[in-house]
């Protein structure tokens, strides 16, 4: 394997403070690399595969990088991670240099804590660069609710924008644990509230706590005991429409790769209809599939006022 392949969507001497995918092989571009993807999370590599790699194969792939890496990003050591994925089973090794014990990385002007050796999940999802971005730049003097807040990325960049207030809710008290460590790390001392609670059981203290004008729902696509979007969604898009103030926002976001954007409009349209369609935000070019449906899906809604 030619690991020119895996850099070519970024020259690694443009590599600054701020995460990012380097390749992405899960989006079909690149024809037997579809297992593959590098990401950047300053200043560690993280080689992540689909499948099991032999022995060789991760050999030979490794000895590639740190050939390409020593050739081109001479002033940075290599810290290399890898992870394998496959079956249910998740398996990550540090394989060379180290990981920052408080291992903080910055994305827009904001800091947020990173696990790369803990899990599938890092603390940040690299695809959803754009709507954070996006959410900084439209979230001035408005009151926001955070759904499947997970860490809290959208509450940070929300308060960098001059979000009047930002309520984040979700199930997991460790993620929102970490979320509030974002938050501080961030200087953001208040402004925010952490509900761990189940959404479907707190309609009455977030409809209390609105109306809001911007509304981000970003939900796991099949967590059992959580979400699960085929049958999840619509009953979210029952409760949105009360809660969103007239003309405000509305963030749906889906990442199942067998649920297109149809799947989302149609739910809307038939449980919703009061919300009207605007525009679905555009992913980060490097995460370009040879499917775009099957890819992170940003859906922006309103509400007539």
């Amino acid at each position: 394997m030619n690991i020119e392949r895996l850099f070519s969507q970024h020259q690694t001497s443009e590599l600054g403070t701020d995460i990012c995918r380097i390749f992405h092989g899960r989006g079909g571009l690149h024809a037997g690399c579809e297992h593959l993807c590098l990401d950047w999370y300053n200043p560690v590599l993280l080689l992540t595969s689909f499948k099991i790699l032999s022995d060789d194969e991760l050999a030979s792939l490794v000895a590639e990088i740190e050939s390409f890496w020593g050739q081109s990003v001479r002033s940075h050591e290599l810290n290399l991670v890898y992870q394998y994925r496959s079956g249910g089973e998740t398996v990550t090794e540090l394989l060379r240099g180290a990981v920052p014990a408080q291992h903080n990385v910055s994305e827009n002007g904001a800091k947020f804590v990173i696990h790369l050796l803990k899990g599938q999940n890092h603390g940040l999802f690299l695809d959803m660069a754009n709507g954070r971005t996006w959410v900084k730049a439209h979230a001035k003097h408005k009151k926001v609710l955070n759904l499947f807040a997970y860490t809290c990325g959208f509450s940070v960049m929300a308060l960098q924008g001059g979000a009047d207030e930002v309520v984040n809710i979700d199930m997991s008290k460790g993620a929102l644990s970490i979320g509030k460590q974002n938050h501080l790390l961030n200087g953001f001392g208040s402004g925010a509230r952490f509900l761990g609670h189940d959404i479907f059981n707190s309609w009455g203290k977030l409809t209390k706590l609105g109306p809001y004008e911007m509304i981000i729902a970003d939900p796991p696509s099949n967590q059992k005991g959580s979400f699960v979007a085929t049958k999840d969604y619509v009953r979210l898009l029952r409760r949105l429409p009360e809660l969103l103030a007239p003309g405000g926002d509305l963030l749906l976001c889906l990442n199942a790769p067998e649920l297109g954007c149809d799947f989302l409009m149609a739910q809307v349209a038939e449980t919703a209809p009061q919300l009207t369609y605007l525009d679905r935000l555009a992913n980060p070019s490097v995460f370009a599939d040879i499917d775009e449906q099957k890819s992170l899906k940003v859906l922006r809604y309103t509400k007539a006022g």
